[in-house]
């Protein structure tokens, strides 16, 4: 089902590098209710849900690597709400089921904190808030469609708009001009979130495969799930790998694979101090190729940048988790806005592939000729908190419930789909390139040509919602 990926040089994989339980793999047939494929974060909230919803229900979930070390130890750990895709949201499934789903995220974000405390488990989590800024002139207002989408909505308090000087204060550097901060968001070490989720799943009796390939789905019903040393019987299956979900034939086109990097320095708490980025809230720019950064408990900086590298057709392979280019980008860009710190080093560097939809929102549903068969993919780089969300519909899915959670728009929706290969390659790289340039001309304060502007507004959405 997917590629034994290379071991990542990611900071938050290292961090707990030397704290991982034993290796159990499947070494025997098995029947299960609900196989779940993929222990990331979205296959691991799906059993946890699962159990929650019908204890009895006897559930696996197969990992071809290690629970959490997949996009999930890879991304910024941003715990983010659903709002500033409100304008996408209600697009796709109505008013009233946007603010629904958006409001659902919010109360996520803030039950992940006691949630975890409860079962005793430390990721680090920190309800800060999120700002969204411009560091170039071209920028200031991207995000207007979302603030007055949401007070459209009667929400027009979750944006609030901060003066430049109090953005320049809060972020450390006076290359953020303008922006608006929401309260509600917080960060994780996504590492820890991976693992925790996993001994959580564990304790309500989640039977965890790693190390465990799915090399062959039989879409008979029941479900006949071929791994190297077994077969899996499921009456349902639940398909939640990401970007590896390329080899399914329905879901192919329905998703890029795009690559994002990330660079972290070594703890510099008092240099931080010295800056003023002490209220350790995440924070996000608005070029197209997106950058995002936040700062660690032990005191590193993180600063990624996605809309990187295109992939062609096909699961990710050893290249994206080793893309230089892109992760020479996330140096730059965190150079560029914090000279500073033009002195500390970098100690960590890497990169990963994001699963990205046309409209960056994730697709939930059902194999049409299967519907035993659910998937969760599409999560665009933003699926830590929407990802708890995402298992709750999931689990109602296959558990054939007759709910909000499996009756809203985000549900077997019908999306834009890309172009076969090799159109998709060959035209994404000609957008992804425009849209490098585009930015890299608004920040040096110049005009984009009109052919890069008009190349980068195919791109599919990104963190602007224009509402």
């Amino acid at each position: 089902m997917s590629n034994r990926y290379q071991p990542s040089s990611s900071q938050w994989l290292t961090d707990i590098a030397g704290d991982l339980p034993p290796v159990r793999s499947l070494e025997h047939d098995l029947e299960v209710d609900v196989a779940v494929i993929g222990g990331g974060f979205v296959g691991l909230w799906t059993a946890i849900a699962l159990k929650e919803l019908e204890p009895g229900c006897k559930v696996a979930v197969l990992e071809q690597g290690r629970c959490g070390a997949g996009a999930s130890g890879l991304n910024g750990g941003f715990v983010m709400s659903w709002w500033p895709k409100i304008g996408s949201l209600v697009g796709i499934c109505g008013a009233d089921d946007a603010t629904w789903l958006a409001e659902e995220t919010t109360k996520a974000v803030m039950a992940l904190g006691p949630y975890l405390e409860q079962h005793g488990i430390d990721t680090e989590y920190r309800q800060s808030g999120w700002l969204w800024t411009a560091t170039a002139p071209a920028h200031i207002g991207a995000w207007q469609g979302c603030v007055d989408t949401a007070a459209r909505l009667g929400h027009g308090d979750v944006f609030q708009e901060l003066p430049a000087d109090e953005i320049a204060r809060r972020t450390g550097s006076p290359a953020h001009i303008a922006g608006i901060f929401e309260a509600v968001n917080a960060t994780v070490h996504p590492a820890k979130l991976g693992r925790g989720l996993a001994t959580i799943a564990a304790k309500l009796g989640v039977e965890i495969y790693e190390e465990t390939r799915v090399n062959k789905i039989d879409r008979t019903r029941p479900a006949r799930i071929a791994t190297p040393r077994g077969t899996v019987t499921a009456k349902r299956v639940v398909i939640a790998t990401n970007a590896w979900a390329a080899n399914v034939p329905e879901l192919r086109r329905q998703f890029v694979c795009v690559g994002s990097a990330i660079v972290s320095t070594p703890p510099i708490p008092g240099r931080l101090e010295a800056i003023g980025w002490t209220g350790g809230e995440s924070i996000t720019d608005s070029q197209t190729t997106v950058t995002y950064y936040r700062t660690t408990r032990a005191g590193r900086l993180v600063f990624g940048k996605g809309g990187g590298r295109l992939y062609y057709t096909g699961e990710p392979g050893e290249t994206a988790f080793q893309d230089p280019i892109g992760i020479a980008e996330a140096e730059a860009d965190f150079r560029r806005v914090y000279p500073m710190l033009a002195d500390v080093p970098l100690e960590r560097r890497w990169s990963g592939p994001i699963d990205r939809t046309y409209d960056s929102l994730p697709l939930l549903g059902r194999l049409g000729d299967a519907p035993h068969i659910a998937y969760g993919i599409g999560w665009s780089g933003n699926g830590v908190n929407s990802s708890r969300i995402g298992g709750r519909i999931l689990a109602g899915l296959v558990l054939e419930r007759r709910e909000r959670w499996t009756e809203n728009g985000m549900v077997d929706r019908i999306v834009r789909r890309f172009p076969p290969e090799p159109f998709r390659y060959l035209g994404g790289c000609l957008v992804r390139g425009a849209m490098a340039r585009k930015d890299r001309s608004e920040i040096a304060g110049c005009a984009p040509s009109g052919l890069d502007k008009a190349l980068a507004s195919l791109a599919p959405s990104g963190l602007e919602d224009k509402g």
